[in-house]
């Protein structure tokens, strides 16, 4: 989005006949797809091979290659999706000293969200109680409080 250059020929990419008006996400995902179509086209050659033949051996072998195959683009399609959530969350947080390093391989956000925190002021005859939002991050390996910046 920063690159007008980039935009200008992206956007005359995509309306070029060639790529059928189809957007780069699509040429990006099209890769995903066709290794699930294969993985249909796999499943009914073997409900079509005669159990115990060659080619039931071979069908088998194939299919459990592409289970594997599929398996691990899901792991690192979810392993960037998490890398990127740390990116985006570390460009929002500013520490006030940077000895905790926030994006790491090995570090997933397993859950976050706006809490409202309660303070009870015990000096004043009335309780009175004050609100603010506070952020919690929970990671695989820590928990994050965070407030916004005021």
């Amino acid at each position: 989005n920063g690159n007008a250059g980039f935009q200008q020929v992206l956007e005359r990419l995509e309306s070029d006949p060639v790529c059928q008006r189809l957007s780069l996400k699509s040429f990006l995902i099209l890769p995903f797809q066709r290794i699930t179509r294969l993985k249909l086209l796999l499943q009914n050659i073997l409900k079509r091979t005669r159990p115990g033949s060659v080619e039931e051996v071979q069908a088998t072998q194939a299919y459990d290659a592409l289970e594997k195959l599929i398996k691990d683009c899901n792991e690192n399609v979810q392993r960037m999706k998490s890398t990127e959530e740390l990116i985006y969350l570390s460009q929002k947080i500013e520490f006030e000293c940077k000895i905790f390093p926030l994006i790491s391989q090995s570090r997933r956000l397993v859950k976050c969200g706006e809490l409202t925190a309660l303070d009870f002021n015990n000096l004043s005859p009335k309780w009175k109680v004050t609100t603010r939002p506070i952020y919690l991050h929970l990671f695989n390996d820590c928990l994050l409080l965070s407030r916004p910046k005021e």
